[in-house]
């Protein structure tokens, strides 16, 4: 049975392990809450708290891994924890999915980045992305473990869109001149990583964003133009006020290239721009 073992069952984990669950495959996830162990196992998922709970049942059963747990300053918890004891099982693994950021590339003044471009992080949280990329690289060469990359643009989806900001009056509409984000739909994801499941490349990297590189007000200018609510007002990036979270986003401006997702692993978009997205979530809120 293939059997996909996930390290941070989270909300970009869950749609493609509800679609896997529903053609047959074993599904684990690692989570450390209780409560969301509890919700797993209700979706039909083998839960683990880890790292309290043993995980080599876990390693043992998997025929393929996605990481989707973030990096510390320590670096990539699951290489700390287990990198023996994942190059010792290596050749069982089929398929191994490090879900990283396209933030590893940086500030690029509005300009286009494909899978070739240098790497140059503008955050302290795209730098520990890119370290955790080298290692799981270096650790795909050294014990011969299929690793491949999978750097995601800003991820929307069910409960995770701007209408319900919009409709609370809390959206905002910030103004930065120049400021350009790609994004991607949580369902792409899911599809993008099946297909390379489908067809493995030991090594690759994937740039994983829709056809539409935008700026971040248009996005919420068009939620509330398709519910039929003013504009939120325009607020200054300078002088707004925001949180160092927030604002560290708008460090970096880039336009992410696609083209490798869509030739080398033929994919076609469910949600090629954010219009098509939105579109899709506010239709769903209707049935």
């Amino acid at each position: 049975m293939n059997t996909l073992l996930v390290f941070g069952y989270g909300y970009t984990a869950r749609v493609i392990g509800q679609e896997l669950l529903a053609e047959g495959w074993r599904v684990i996830g690692t989570t450390r809450s209780a409560d969301k162990a509890a919700a797993m196992k209700a979706d039909g998922i083998e839960a683990v708290l880890w790292p309290t709970e043993d995980i080599t049942k876990a390693l043992n059963a998997a025929t393929h891994i996605l990481i989707s747990a973030a990096p510390s300053e320590e670096g990539d918890p699951v290489l700390v924890a287990l990198s023996a004891e994942i190059s010792q099982r290596a050749a069982q693994y089929k398929w191994v999915g490090y879900l990283s950021t396209t933030a590893v590339y940086g500030d690029r003044n509005g300009g286009w980045v494909d899978e070739t471009s240098p790497l140059s992080p503008a955050t302290r949280r795209g730098q520990l992305r890119a370290d955790a990329e080298q290692a799981w690289l270096d650790l795909g060469v050294k014990a011969g473990l299929p690793v491949h990359i999978f750097r995601l643009a800003g991820i929307y989806g069910p409960g995770r869109g701007p209408f319900a900001k919009v409709r609370a009056g809390t959206a905002r509409r910030i103004i930065k001149k120049g400021q350009v984000f790609s994004r991607t739909h949580v369902e792409d994801i899911a599809q993008v990583l099946r297909a390379s499941i489908a067809t493995p490349n030991a090594g690759a990297i994937y740039n994983v964003c829709d056809n539409d590189p935008a700026p971040p007000q248009e996005v919420i200018a068009e939620a509330a133009r398709m519910l039929n609510l003013p504009l939120p007002a325009a607020e200054a990036f300078e002088t707004a006020e925001m949180t160092p979270m927030a604002r560290s986003f708008y460090a970096e401006s880039k336009k992410v290239s696609n083209r490798r997702i869509l030739e080398e692993l033929g994919i076609t978009l469910k949600y090629p721009d954010y219009r098509s997205g939105l579109t899709a979530l506010l239709a769903a809120e209707s049935t």
